[in-house]
């Protein structure tokens, strides 16, 4: 989740669309260039230890004027972890 965020911030569309599951990545995964990310918080996380397959975190991630709160669902596809879909 962390890279994730960090790779938001940062704009690296290329690591966003290789960590997204394929079965649930949009054709475009591009960022807005705009958005000035200001905090990640995680608040809990359920499995995704090193002999998991899945796991979840929920956290929030702050932005200049806003904020996401989610529950993110995480699977180990080829040894990696991909994102699969978020739940607000």
């Amino acid at each position: 989740m962390r890279s994730r965020y960090s790779a938001f911030v940062l704009g690296l569309d290329d690591y966003l669309f290789a960590t997204w599951h394929p079965r649930t990545r949009p054709d475009d995964v591009r960022g807005d260039p705009g958005t000035v990310w200001t905090g990640l918080e995680i608040l809990d996380r359920t499995d995704g230890g090193p002999e998991d397959e899945t796991g979840e975190v929920e956290f929030i991630a702050r932005w200049q004027g806003g904020e996401m709160r989610e529950r993110s669902h995480f699977a180990r596809r080829a040894g990696r972890w991909t994102y699969v879909e978020g739940m607000e």
